[in-house]
């Protein structure tokens, strides 16, 4: 057993769901290192499926997701006061943070944009 408690799930969890307190604890383990604060997992995303009693380490966690994969998305393209906003179709998942593509339902076009923390997609120029 390590000396140090580390979080740990508390009960078996799937990939995909965002993590609350009530899905953690604390605990010495053998099975290697983890992460040394619940408020550090709390609200993330589990990106694998998280067993009980095992550590959960940081690569087992992330931002949750805020697209998904074939959903209607708000395409958005900003260029100084021009602003021009379509209906997409996403073609990947993504967080807030993430560059995903999706297709502009209107002119069939392929197009490439960061995940806003409103789900919309911010089409660079």
């Amino acid at each position: 057993m390590t000396s140090d408690p580390v979080v740990v799930a508390a009960r078996a969890i799937p990939s995909g769901a965002v993590l609350s307190p009530s899905d953690l604890t604390m605990a010495a383990t053998a099975w290697g290192p983890g992460l040394p604060s619940i408020d550090q997992v709390v609200g993330q995303e589990a990106r694998v499926a998280l067993y009980a009693g095992r550590p959960v380490r940081l690569e087992d966690i992330g931002p949750p997701t805020l697209v998904e994969r074939n959903s209607l998305v708000l395409l958005r393209y900003r260029r100084g006061t021009l602003l021009i906003t379509a209906e997409g179709r996403a073609l990947d998942r993504g967080s807030e943070g993430d560059r995903i593509r999706a297709a502009n339902l209107a002119s069939r076009q392929t197009v490439t944009g960061r995940v806003a923390a409103d789900g919309v997609i911010e089409v660079a120029p």
